[in-house]
């Protein structure tokens, strides 16, 4: 899609009532008690510009926030946020986070156009009934150099919460600002890498399958055994594992689809294309290449590595 074409789009989907972006949480909009999700999308590869990710696919994730294909409320108008790593320039990201809708920011449409990184985190969210429509608690959440985004809840959150924050260290503990379960999840996934002394793709996937592990067996415990939906992305703008997961017998795990091949053109020369590295909530465009990931999975994406898909809690 060439730049008029997404000004035009964009222009279109700020038409949307701002009521779908109040801040109401799904139960609130719908009357029912429901489990709600996010959307999120991961790019490694060559440098490309935001929009390129976020706004020009056919099924992009601001498409995603105002007309979601694979939930039963294809609304995810409770905030967003993107996180890109500046490489050359600092090891630790930038995040740009909003309680606006996703279709609803110029101020994403305008960095989109000119930001350009080899890595991008970027999520919608659909706020879960214990959480509230914050700044704090827009995704991707950082930690030095790493981010975390999750799609999906932990089960019976709020009753075993203080069960949970009483396992995690006081430097994990201290990267809690917001009170979304999420970010009480990415608390544990730190305090998992924390006994590790590298970072490297393997530490990242051993840490999210251990913090898994935790939270379900403190679900069991302490919160009726609800079931517990763990979507999660997390990495260092190097490496990155990302799952689909869910203990629920009742229900499989929250979509999720791999990419590996070429998409977009690079916009920086010097660079050439392929060896892109996508994962995403729902796929962003028709192209075949598309690939669900197996329940209870991740993917890990190693620097210099290739993509692998290996079993999660």
């Amino acid at each position: 899609m060439h730049t008029a074409g997404a000004e035009a789009y964009f222009n279109h989907q700020i038409s949307v009532p701002a009521r779908f972006g109040s801040g109401l949480n799904l139960e609130q909009r719908t009357g029912a008690r429901q489990t709600t999700m996010c959307r999120f999308t991961l790019y490694q590869g060559p440098p490309i510009l935001l929009s390129s990710l976020l706004i020009e696919p056919a099924h992009s994730l601001i498409r995603q926030s105002s007309n979601s294909k694979e939930r039963d409320e294809p609304l995810n108008g409770d905030g967003f946020g993107v996180g890109w790593y500046a490489t050359g320039l600092t090891d630790e990201p930038a995040v740009f986070r909003s309680i606006t809708p996703a279709w609803n920011n110029r101020n994403l449409h305008n960095l989109a156009r000119v930001v350009a990184s080899p890595c991008i985190y970027a999520h919608v969210r659909a706020a879960t009934q214990s959480s509230g429509v914050n700044e704090a608690n827009c995704h991707p959440f950082r930690y030095g150099k790493l981010l975390f985004m999750h799609n999906g809840d932990i089960g019976n959150f709020q009753k075993i919460r203080r069960r949970l924050l009483e396992t995690i260290s006081d430097e994990a503990f201290g990267n809690v600002y917001g009170s979304t379960d999420s970010e009480h999840f990415f608390a544990v996934v730190i305090d998992e890498l924390l006994k590790r002394h590298a970072i490297t793709a393997m530490d990242l996937a051993a840490s999210l399958d251990a913090a898994i592990k935790r939270v379900v067996a403190i679900v069991k415990q302490y919160g009726d055994g609800e079931p517990c939906y763990l979507n999660i992305a997390v990495g260092d703008g190097k490496n990155a594992v990302i799952s689909r997961y869910t203990n629920d017998p009742a229900s499989p795990p929250e979509s999720l689809y791999w990419y590996s091949g070429s998409l977009y053109e690079p916009c920086m020369d010097g660079r050439s294309a392929g060896s892109e590295m996508i994962v995403s909530s729902e796929k962003l465009t028709d192209d075949p290449n598309w690939h669900i990931v197996p329940p209870n999975h991740m993917v890990v994406l190693g620097e210099q590595q290739s993509l692998q898909i290996l079993p999660c809690g």
